[in-house]
């Protein structure tokens, strides 16, 4: 009798123990943790001449290949610390893996961006967020200004921040590195290093330890944009979604 209680009471014991550690329930609960985007490089300012669809010069739009249509974003240029919010209006339009959008030129100058290297920060916001709320009523006046304003004539307040008339001077030296990827294990960078070296023909590769656990893949540095694209351009090969360029790592 007492041995066929241990059998029962082992048998339950089993069975909740399983579905404790389910490793199905345990992947569900990963899947389910929503990580922003945010996505730091270049961008492509847009041109009339462009074989591409047409994006007005005096829009808060922009096109964008992995955010879905009438997402809003933050973009902040990192030289001066100047954003806006802006909305993506296509996620349709060909254009090169190395430029992280398409902004208007309207965009490009309330950012103060440098047109050789339009270099900007890019973050997914949600519209419910108390930072989309507080921005909105902006954002609309500014739309409403650039259907009614010629490009030249466009003054933005930059969110209500006034802008110096004074552009702050930025390093001319280009020293640029592409970000593969954060690993928590030193041999697992190594690894990814391995496998880098082994299907592409890029060689200048190192790991930066960040923290205990935390170790970072790069390559480069690289001084001028050329270089710079032509390895950004080989690491397609490898599939990877969202690489980012760093300055001056």
């Amino acid at each position: 009798m007492k041995f066929k209680n241990i059998l029962i009471l082992f048998f339950f014991v089993f069975l909740f123990g399983c579905e404790t550690y389910n490793p199905k329930k345990s992947n569900k609960l990963n899947f389910k943790q929503d990580k922003k985007y945010k996505n730091i490089g270049f961008t492509l300012i847009y041109e009339q001449d462009m074989d591409i669809k047409k994006l007005d010069g005096r829009s808060l739009q922009i096109f964008h290949k992995n955010l879905k249509k009438k997402s809003v974003v933050k973009i902040t240029n990192p030289e001066n610390g100047k954003s806006l919010i802006a909305e993506v209006k296509s996620n349709r339009v060909k254009f090169s893996n190395f430029y992280n959008s398409i902004i208007p030129i309207r965009i490009a100058e309330a950012l103060e961006l440098n047109k050789n290297e339009p270099y900007i920060e890019i973050i997914l916001v949600s519209k419910n967020s108390t930072f989309i709320a507080k921005k909105a009523k902006t954002f609309e006046e500014e739309m409403e200004v650039a259907e009614k304003v010629p490009v030249e004539g466009i003054k933005i307040s930059n969110l209500g921040k006034k802008i110096s008339n004074k552009q702050k001077l930025l390093n001319k030296k280009f020293s640029y590195s592409i970000k593969v990827a954060d690993f928590y294990y030193k041999k697992t960078a190594k690894l990814m290093i391995d496998r880098i070296k082994s299907e592409t023909s890029i060689k200048d590769i190192r790991i930066i330890k960040l923290s205990k656990n935390n170790y970072r893949v790069l390559l480069g540095p690289y001084n001028d944009i050329n270089s710079l694209k032509e390895s950004f351009d080989k690491m397609d090969s490898l599939y990877f979604e969202n690489l980012e360029i760093l300055k001056n790592v």
